[in-house]
C-alpha cells in the first residue's frame, strides 16, 4: 500500500522534527532497558528508532 501526500516544505520540517523527537525518545528508553538488562525491551525500542531513522533518511532528501 503506498499513500500519496502533498506537504509544505515547513509541513514536512515539522514532520521530520516530530520524528526525530520521538526517535530520541526510542533510543533513550533503549538505553534505560539496557541498564535494566531488559533485553526484550532494547530490542523493541532500538527497533522503533532504527525504524524512524530509515523514514527520516527517506523524507530529508525531498526538503533540503
Amino acid at each position: 500500500m503506498s499513500i500519496k501526500l502533498t506537504l509544505t516544505e515547513d509541513e514536512a520540517e515539522i514532520i521530520l522534527d516530530a520524528l526525530e523527537a520521538d526517535m530520541e525518545g526510542y533510543s533513550e528508553s533503549a538505553k534505560e532497558a539496557r541498564g535494566n538488562n531488559n533485553r526484550a525491551d532494547v530490542k523493541t525500542f532500538s527497533e522503533a528508532a532504527e525504524r524512524i531513522a530509515a523514514l527520516i533518511a527517506r523524507i530529508r532528501p525531498l526538503v533540503e
